[in-house]
């Protein structure tokens, strides 16, 4: 060994056959190896080369991603059948496809990192394209006209307990020293709709994956539960029918879920609990321009630096968001245009966008790293506890304000 050669460093190089880059020193005396001269080669435009064997990996996890998809929907579709008649017969037609594609992908995710395998297929988990796309779609679902003209109460009760519960968590999690990336997550995902706004959210931010996991978890564990307990508070409480589907549609965070409960509450309770999640899902892009905004102007801000100017503000802003409006937008004027027939149609993009979802929620799982959820702790788990209880309190007030002589 050569006089002063790092001997831990010297063992790496034996082992690998090849440059670790751990100083300038060692790049210049043992430069990287290139390619064979017969490997194709892929430069795509400002990125570095990737080689034949990165597509046919990369090809292995994409085919990893739509095996566990198709799983997850055959799960979805057929648990509440497989259930029917037996004691879990109603938590089994309450589970989304969320927590069906996200158990998936851990398990897929454990399979991959005792294999070897993980790190090699990794490029295939396009989370975030997945997830933008499958937000985009919802757009579709989205009908703007129906809430202008019969959603006033629902905007109204959508600003105030948006605000209030956004801030309200925003408060909660920076008092328990959460990150504010974590932060806006978690109050998106409880105060709008769950893990679309959490996606949203953290597109704005520029959250990391672990967070987003995290969230989506909370938002599922929460969730589930309410199903059942809200109808009960509700027919506890003596709540009017439109009273009561504005309190479940304020409050739980998926609307699937407030479908199911607004189902259990009666017809009329669903009605209104659809147009109040339907009213909030809407305020979805406003809340991204007000967190861009304030990540780029205040929270990522260097001391001495200049004002970013609204060139920043675009480049930071989700893109996907002006999507999701112009589905909105389309929808509308195509079922107005096109009435009954437009619905199969609209049907064929909602069913799309549910696999894109999935596709997003299994990459997830696949992506997630333990550790680094394991590090956030308790104190996620009781901001959204509090939150939760915040946002039943709030939002029992505003529908009991603004829905209590409602004439459907």
């Amino acid at each position: 060994m050569a006089a002063g050669q790092d001997p831990a460093r010297s063992g790496a190089l034996m082992a690998a056959g090849q440059n670790v880059a751990t100083d300038p020193a060692a790049s210049a005396e043992e430069p990287a190896p290139t390619p064979p001269a017969e490997e194709p080669v892929h430069t795509p435009p400002g990125g570095t080369a990737r080689s034949g064997p990165y597509w046919a990996w990369t090809g292995l996890g994409l085919l990893v991603v739509l095996v566990l998809a198709a799983l997850t929907r055959i799960l979805e579709q057929n648990v509440p059948a497989w259930a029917e008649g037996s004691a879990v017969e109603d938590v089994a037609a309450a589970v989304e496809y969320p927590v069906y594609a996200i158990l998936l992908g851990l398990l897929g995710n454990v399979a991959v990192t005792r294999l070897g395998l993980h790190d090699r297929i990794a490029a295939a988990f396009r989370t975030e394209f997945f997830i933008k796309t499958g937000l985009v779609l919802l757009g579709a679902s989205i009908n703007l006209a129906v809430i202008a003209s019969a959603a006033g109460p629902a905007l109204a009760q959508a600003v105030l307990l948006i605000s209030g519960v956004f801030l309200f968590t925003w408060w909660l999690a920076g008092r328990l020293g959460l990150d504010d990336k974590l932060r806006a997550l978690l109050a998106s995902a409880v105060s709008i709709c769950g893990v679309s706004a959490a996606i949203t959210a953290a597109g704005a931010v520029r959250a990391r994956r672990e967070q987003l996991a995290y969230t989506a978890s909370l938002v599922i564990v929460f969730a589930l539960p309410s199903i059942f307990i809200l109808p009960w508070l509700a027919d506890l409480l003596g709540l009017s029918n439109a009273v009561a589907g504005a309190w479940i549609g304020g409050n739980i965070d998926t609307t699937a879920a407030v479908t199911a409960a607004g189902a259990l509450a009666g017809e009329e309770a669903l009605q209104i609990a659809s147009i109040v999640k339907v009213t909030q899902n809407a305020l979805m892009g406003v809340v991204a321009v007000a967190l861009t905004a304030y990540f780029t102007l205040r929270v990522e801000r260097r001391p001495g630096a200049a004002r970013p100017g609204v060139g920043e503000l675009w480049r930071r802003f989700p893109k996907f968001v002006l999507g999701f409006v112009a589905a909105s937008v389309i929808a509308t004027w195509y079922l107005d245009a096109a009435g009954a027939d437009g619905k199969a149609t609209i049907a064929v993009v909602n069913d799309l966008r549910v696999w894109f979802l999935i596709l997003a929620f299994v990459s997830i799982g696949l992506e997630v790293r333990v550790a680094s959820i394991r590090e956030a702790g308790w104190r996620p788990v009781t901001v959204f506890a509090g939150a939760t209880v915040f946002n039943l309190a709030l939002a029992l007030g505003l529908a009991s304000l603004f829905f209590h002589d409602f004439v459907a």
